[in-house]
């Protein structure tokens, strides 16, 4: 700025002046509106990242194991459905005749009619659907999931899905289900897991007359204890249990009901080997089972899209 004699009074300089501590007002605004901006941006990247580490953390744990009472159905409509789809469960093939070809019912799987921790509860299993599976190459709703088991380990034939023995089977697992979040694994469910080992059918069939025979009969066609494990009157071959890996599971841990689970690992991967060798009901589609390929090592018969593969 160049000098005046009038100095402060002469209106050109108070012109500059003015403008001179605008500029300066505007500079420090831009400074402070940069500071907030970083101090916003690092606290909202801070709110970003708890939740997500929440909900990650969330989703690996396991909702605890509970079987909720009957006291916690606020109706008798809704009690009675309930009590109803247990009794299916309990005593499948008497309850549908029309449904069941084997001699089996759903809880000689699914222990304690479903409520036993690692035994294949029913528990928490509404609360898992709709859910994708390899098997069907779908999303399964639960109606789904019923009538594999009605076609495949009872050898029979579907259920109405909109029936209503379809609707107390759902609403009893519905039941079983109350609290449960949604689509979270749960403590306790199916059977736990064994190191996969290479079963032998010889040590197999002494393992069974020795700590099977008891129950499902010395000819392994069932007694009124215990249901048939192959033959005409078992599951077919499209069901679960008739993998290797999956009945050594669940010998190892539920079988001998007497003494569950005083057979060895190797011991139940024999027996399984045994019990999955025999004889027992063809399922016809079975080929198109995994339809998108990769099937687990298991399954005992080929499938369309692993023989393209």
């Amino acid at each position: 700025m160049s000098s005046c004699c009038i100095g402060a009074r002469c209106r050109r300089c108070r012109f500059s002046l003015r403008a001179s501590d605008r500029m300066r007002r505007a500079i420090h605004s831009l400074v402070i509106a940069g500071l907030i901006a970083a101090c916003s941006e690092s606290s909202q990247v801070a709110r970003v990242d708890t939740p997500r580490a929440a909900a990650d953390s969330a989703v690996s744990a396991k909702a605890p194991f509970r079987v909720p009472q009957e006291s916690e159905i606020g109706d008798s409509v809704t009690l009675a459905s309930v009590r109803r789809g247990r009794a299916l469960i309990h005593s499948t093939r008497d309850s549908l005749p029309n449904h069941v070809r084997a001699t089996l019912t759903c809880a000689n799987c699914h222990i304690g009619d479903g409520t036993v921790r690692d035994a294949m509860p029913l528990v928490g299993s509404y609360a898992r659907f709709p859910q994708y599976r390899g098997r069907s190459g779908k999303v399964d709703i639960i109606e789904d999931r019923i009538n594999d088991c009605f076609t495949r380990s009872m050898n029979g034939v579907a259920l109405d899905p909109a029936g209503r023995d379809m609707r107390d089977i759902v609403s009893y697992l519905a039941f079983l289900s109350r609290g449960f979040p949604v689509g979270v694994e749960m403590e306790g469910q199916s059977v736990p897991q064994i190191a996969v080992l290479k079963g032998d059918t010889t040590r197999g069939i002494e393992v069974f007359k020795t700590r099977c025979i008891a129950c499902h009969g010395v000819d392994g066609q069932g007694t009124a204890a215990a249901p048939p494990l192959w033959g005409p009157k078992s599951f077919n071959i499209g069901a679960g249990m008739s993998r290797v890996n999956s009945a050594a599971r669940f010998i190892h841990k539920v079988m001998p009901r007497d003494n569950p689970g005083s057979l060895t690992p190797q011991q139940a991967y024999d027996v399984a080997a045994y019990v999955t060798s025999r004889p027992r009901p063809d399922m016809p589609g079975k080929e198109n089972d995994w339809p998108k390929g990769s099937p687990p090592p298991d399954v005992a018969y080929a499938t369309k899209a692993s023989s393209r593969r």
